[in-house]
């Protein structure tokens, strides 16, 4: 009856260290899928940004341009000329040339006073250029940096195109 008691003893104490074992490994197998989708995302997440698929979404006022209040308009071109005038050489530079335009963009959509169809068709606008600020910011390299740079110059550009 030892020996019994004895032996099942020794055989839980074997399966329960298998089955820690077992639940370790697929911890660690859910920890690096994690942080694997969580790069795939990022990455995403930068290609998304430098699209500027919102140009098929944004509508124009009967083929005008839409009426746009003047701080928006002011802040547009503060954030062209902050990205023209902008010699950026390593990737700190880009993180602070991120965080100028994120207040000048923070400024533009605290001014907001548009409303209605203008106001939608800001956002359409606003969207792409907050996410491209943001993956600005995130930038690890300066060729990621130039590349978010020129589409964020792009995105200001366009906003010529549908709004006075």
């Amino acid at each position: 009856m030892k020996k019994t008691i004895l032996s099942l003893a020794i055989i839980s104490a074997l399966l329960v260290s298998c089955n820690e074992t077992k639940n370790k490994e697929v911890i660690t197998d859910a920890v690096d899928t994690v942080e694997e989708v969580h790069e795939h995302h990022d990455t995403d997440m930068a290609s998304h940004a430098l699209n500027n698929a919102w140009v098929s979404e944004i509508k124009l006022d009967d083929g005008n341009k839409w009426d746009a209040n003047i701080e928006t308009t002011e802040g547009v071109n503060k954030m062209l000329n902050i990205v023209k005038s902008s010699e950026t050489k390593n990737v700190e530079g880009y993180h602070a040339l991120a965080s100028e335009l994120n207040e000048v963009k923070n400024f533009v959509v605290k001014e907001c006073t548009m409303e209605g169809p203008s106001h939608d068709n800001l956002h359409v606008f606003l969207h792409p250029l907050i996410e491209k600020i943001e993956a600005l910011g995130k930038v690890t390299t300066t060729e990621e940096g130039a590349e978010v740079t020129a589409s964020i110059k792009e995105n200001l550009d366009g906003y010529y195109t549908y709004f006075k």
